[in-house]
């Protein structure tokens, strides 16, 4: 008993020995952590020098970027950049770069019946650049154009389209039906047509067809909202007439043009024989814009939204302006050299589609300002392969450009042409195999088949 106890005391007293002593380990710890509550305290009561200068010094930053922004831009940064752009150019004008305008690269035009030479008017300079589509216009017409509806005029629904064409034209020559294209020569040179816009067509609730007095054909695309795309095509398959007509039935103009002139059409002619060469005084840079070269989104819309580099004597049909380069001419182009196409294909690889955002976002923006913009949308090939085979392939191309325009980026159709030249307006003069002619172009042509007063 007396044992057990002095054990149970021995017990108590060694449990009090251990409380009286330290705990080094722990007491460490606390004492650390103390000690850096106490820093950070310190650190608190303290300014901040350093980064009270930076915010300072970010702060006077930002106040200077915006004061530069709301002040004009001093004469020596718009030379820096009239330099960079010259350096820009010569680095992209390479030596056996191809003429500047599409009408300077065509082939010479046959002699007409009986040996008399084609229409060639001595060069002239052109006048002072227009300032806008109006001022372009300004002699088109002396008289406020009228523009009946497009579906007041009585016509005879049929069941189908004319596939064929009833009549061709003097002057131009059938050769060949390819992929429900057909290919022409006419002047020398081989040209594409398709006989119907199949984009136009695809996800629509109804499309109909009339026939119309004088041998012309009125096709309706009814979308799915009630919005009805018009055209009306002449005897030979031109279009000359295309309207949007809204589900509150108002009327948007794509193209027109006067019932009189086409009236007496008997052959292909292109309105360019009227016209003199053109020669411009204006950087190559204001002409034409390489995609590779934009650094910044807006340029695509601020180069789109410019006027055309001469008069507009009228408004012309779609079909004139894609077989005369010479009045293509008259608007500037975009080369979507940033697409790149494999050769001998149309085929656009995913990697490449998100390259049109830039100039989808200023095709979106202009539309919103004006509906009634149509687009060109120019496909080129190399010298490599026969003539015949680059021209479908090139249509493809620019097709494949229109169709992801719309299917991604929501461009509608209407607002869009397409047309393939294949090889004859090359960008770099070589006959092998070269990926910068592997291309398409986009030129806003609205002031050359709208009138301004009614796609406005």
């Amino acid at each position: 008993m007396t044992e057990e106890r002095v054990k149970r005391r021995k017990e108590r007293e060694a449990v009090k020995r251990r409380a009286a002593e330290p705990e080094p380990a722990v007491t460490e710890e606390r004492q650390k952590r103390r000690k850096e509550r106490e820093a950070v305290k310190r650190r608190a009561a303290e300014p901040e020098p350093a980064i009270t200068e930076e915010r300072v010094k970010r702060r006077k930053e930002r106040e200077a970027a915006r004061q530069r922004a709301a002040e004009p831009e001093p004469a020596i940064t718009e030379e820096r950049l009239k330099r960079r752009k010259e350096r820009e150019a010569a680095i992209r004008r390479p030596e056996n770069a191809a003429r500047l305008f599409d009408s300077a690269k065509e082939k010479p035009l046959r002699r007409r019946p009986g040996g008399a030479e084609p229409d060639q008017p001595a060069r002239a300079r052109a006048e002072r650049l227009p300032e806008s589509d109006a001022a372009a216009q300004a002699r088109a017409s002396t008289d406020p154009v009228q523009i009946g509806s497009v579906i007041s005029e009585k016509g005879r629904r049929i069941e189908r389209p004319r596939r064929e064409r009833p009549e061709v034209p003097e002057g131009a020559e059938l050769v060949r039906e390819v992929n429900n294209r057909f290919i022409f020569r006419t002047n020398n040179t081989y040209f594409i047509e398709r006989p119907r816009e199949e984009r136009f067509i695809i996800d629509a609730r109804e499309v109909y067809y009339e026939e119309l007095p004088r041998s012309r054909q009125r096709e309706v695309v009814v979308r799915p909202d009630g919005t009805r795309i018009v055209t009306i095509r002449n005897r030979w398959g031109d279009v000359v007439r295309r309207v949007k007509i809204l589900p509150d039935d108002r009327e948007i103009v794509l193209v027109y043009v006067e019932d009189d002139y086409y009236d007496e059409v008997l052959e292909w002619r292109d309105p360019g024989l009227d016209l003199p060469p053109l020669d411009l005084d204006i950087p190559v840079r204001d002409y034409i814009l390489d995609a590779e070269w934009v650094e910044d989104p807006g340029d695509y819309y601020t180069f789109l939204d410019q006027p055309p580099v001469e008069q507009v004597e009228r408004t012309y049909s779609l079909d004139e302006v894609r077989r005369s380069a010479r009045i293509r001419d008259k608007v500037r182009r975009i080369d979507l050299d940033i697409i790149n196409f494999e050769f001998g294909s149309a085929q656009i690889p995913e990697s490449e589609i998100g390259k049109l955002e830039g100039v989808a976002g200023a095709m979106q923006r202009l539309l919103k300002e004006n509906p009634g913009e149509t687009f060109l949308i120019e496909g080129h090939t190399d010298a490599v392969g026969a003539e015949v085979a680059n021209l479908a392939l090139s249509d493809q191309r620019a097709e494949a450009v229109a169709t992801a325009l719309t299917n991604v980026f929501d461009i509608p159709p209407e607002n869009m042409e397409t047309q393939g030249y294949g090889e004859q307006y090359l960008k770099v003069e070589t006959q092998e195999p070269e990926r910068e002619n592997r291309r398409v172009a986009i030129r806003r042509i609205t002031p050359l088949v709208a009138p301004v007063a009614s796609s406005e």
